[in-house]
């Protein structure tokens, strides 16, 4: 009798395996993790804001503007619940990434905002914050990269026949990627390198 047992659990392993199930697993753990690292790189880049925002304002007061609008789409993106249940949810992908990039373009305001503070852009805090916004940024995109890649290739397998018909069994769905238009808003991030000659315009002190 247990000998059965054994050929039986045996049999539905590779059964399983030969279905794709195992495949499924992998992938979609896979993409579980490059969309951790998402996150954790876009948390990085709100942990910096504050800090970033207050030394703005030491030489900036006046561009209350600016620095309120970088505030508040800091707040709406820290606002979002994410969890590995958003990858299952593409309306709250869409709203979690939309509210990203509305960051992302606060950000570029901002920046623009700071060409015109030659004092500001020679303060060493902000240039430690400076480099370390601009690496923030390039992490984000790389691991956005690996994100999409993963969840290509997991949709692929979920599509693909005979492993939809495991897919559907077993509740494996497609996930959501980021928009064709985010990805443009994406490959012109923020510019936070400062080695250009300062343009002419109004000049703050502390």
């Amino acid at each position: 009798m247990r000998a059965w047992c054994v050929a039986l659990v045996g049999a539905a392993v590779l059964g399983l395996s030969g279905c794709g199930y195992n495949s499924l697993q992998q992938q979609d753990e896979s993409v579980k993790a490059a969309w951790s690292e998402v996150v954790n790189q876009y948390q990085r880049r709100a942990d910096l804001i504050p800090n970033l925002v207050n030394t703005v304002k030491g030489y900036a007061a006046q561009e209350q503007k600016v620095l309120i609008g970088v505030t508040e789409a800091r707040a709406r993106a820290s606002s979002i619940q994410v969890t590995p249940e958003v990858l299952n949810d593409p309306q709250l992908f869409q709203k979690y990434q939309a509210a990203q990039g509305d960051l992302t373009q606060a950000l570029k305001s901002l920046m623009v905002v700071v060409e015109n503070y030659p004092q500001l852009k020679s303060d060493q805090n902000f240039r430690d914050l400076q480099s370390q916004l601009e690496g923030t940024e390039n992490r984000i995109t790389v691991a956005r990269n690996r994100y999409i890649q993963a969840v290509q290739h997991y949709n692929v397998t979920v599509r693909s026949f005979p492993v939809n018909l495991t897919a559907k069994m077993f509740g494996f769905q497609v996930k959501p990627s980021f928009a064709v238009a985010n990805e443009q808003q994406i490959a012109t991030a923020p510019t936070v390198s400062f080695d250009a000659a300062p343009p002419s315009g109004p000049t703050a002190t502390k």
